[in-house]
């Protein structure tokens, strides 16, 4: 039976939880040689980027698959990307869209790692031939927060004094944050969030700065959060607060195993966003937003466009059921791939409603003149 269409609603998605699935492991059966202890001969190889923030994310994955096949052996490969090299430059002014991703496929298509563990929003809507995202774990909290210069604690955004500096890295937050808030003032500030954060202690240039909470809670610094934006000020990125896992689309045995960490919600809202931004054929370089909720069987999906200083806009919410059950989909085509997403333990309908949902809305707001904000948008940032 074909999934229903998506249909529009006139308020805003806000946060809420699905009912999620206990997903049982794929069966293993090549995966490793065993031994007369049964210990496998070799290592799955998990490639990660440096950062203290990466090896976090990757570790949690890590536990997880742990848990799951304790018989394994697991070894981290840690290396430094495009992005991680490239400080002095805005992410939107590079122009490339594999920043973060693009050294730990290369190690991928080279046998050299077995997986790749990423925050799902690094990752481009279209992946390069060969691979996939095998696994998208439970999400994190996607919203954005502020962290506030000492001097400042205690307040909020609004309260800041006139003028005031607002570091952040992202075109999609400042769009929305300059109109909200026209009394600041916003600047880029690049490096990871350690970097980021002595920046903001040991100087004076910022005010505050915005960063995702979920890379902060993660890290164990919920007490430097001083407010969370709500939708209503600032909707967050596609996929973020979720980490990915990538694998190589062929090798099943890999795919079968990390496939037991999906989890329904954050797979069918993830589907919803990147097929959204795919649609938009939005990226780093222009400012492109979300926010997705679960609940009662129902998908709901706000999106929105913004021009540079978040002057000209677009925002529009649509809703689709994806209450369908598991069925039994083995076949040629039981590794469909949704914006690059195999996920072999959620309802193939459920996939293809949460994708129809976001090509669905993002021409509903690219009839709306979407296209020309975004055009605009791209040519000034290119400009400046």
């Amino acid at each position: 039976m074909a999934a229903p269409g998506p249909v529009a609603v006139s308020r805003a998605a806000g946060s809420g939880r699905g009912e999620p699935e206990q997903e049982r492991p794929l069966p293993l059966t090549r995966l490793l040689p065993q031994d007369a202890n049964g210990v496998g001969g070799r290592a799955v190889r998990v490639g990660t980027r440096r950062s203290q923030l990466a090896r976090i994310q990757t570790d949690s994955v890590v536990e997880m698959l742990r848990d799951l096949y304790p018989d394994l052996h697991y070894e981290i490969v840690a290396m430094s990307t495009t992005g991680d090299k490239i400080l002095d430059t805005a992410l939107s002014k590079i122009g490339e869209k594999s920043l973060f991703t693009k050294e730990l496929e290369n190690a991928l298509e080279r046998n050299e790692v077995d997986l790749v563990v990423h925050s799902l929003k690094d990752l481009p809507t279209s992946l390069p031939p060969g691979f996939t995202i095998g696994a998208v774990c439970k999400r994190e909290n996607p919203h954005d927060a502020v962290v506030f210069h000492p001097k400042n604690s205690g307040k909020t955004l609004s309260l800041l004094p006139e003028k005031s500096v607002v570091g952040t890295s992202s075109l999609r937050r400042a769009a929305q944050l300059k109109k909200k808030f026209p009394h600041l003032e916003f600047r880029d500030i690049r490096g990871n969030l350690n970097t980021r954060l002595k920046k903001l202690d040991e100087k004076e240039d910022f005010g505050a700065i915005i960063l995702a909470a979920a890379g902060l809670k993660r890290m164990g610094w919920e007490n430097r959060i001083g407010q969370i934006l709500s939708p209503e000020d600032c909707l967050h990125a596609v996929g973020q607060g979720a980490l990915a896992v990538e694998v190589r689309a062929k090798d099943q045995e890999i795919l079968n195993m990390v496939s037991a960490l999906h989890d329904r919600e954050t797979v069918l809202c993830c589907i919803a966003e990147r097929a959204f931004m795919k649609h938009l054929e939005g990226g780093c370089s222009v400012p492109v937003a979300v926010n997705t909720m679960l609940k009662d069987g129902q998908l709901y999906l706000t999106g929105a466009v913004y021009s540079l200083d978040g002057s000209d806009s677009l925002r529009e919410t649509m809703q689709t059921s994806v209450n369908y059950p598991q069925q039994n989909e083995d076949g040629p085509n039981d590794d469909v791939q949704h914006v690059g997403i195999t996920a072999k333990t959620v309802p193939r309908q459920a996939q293809q409603a949460a994708e129809n949902l976001g090509v669905e809305l993002a021409s509903l707001l690219l009839s709306k003149g979407a296209k020309h904000i975004l055009s605009v948008a791209r040519q000034l940032n290119d400009a400046l």
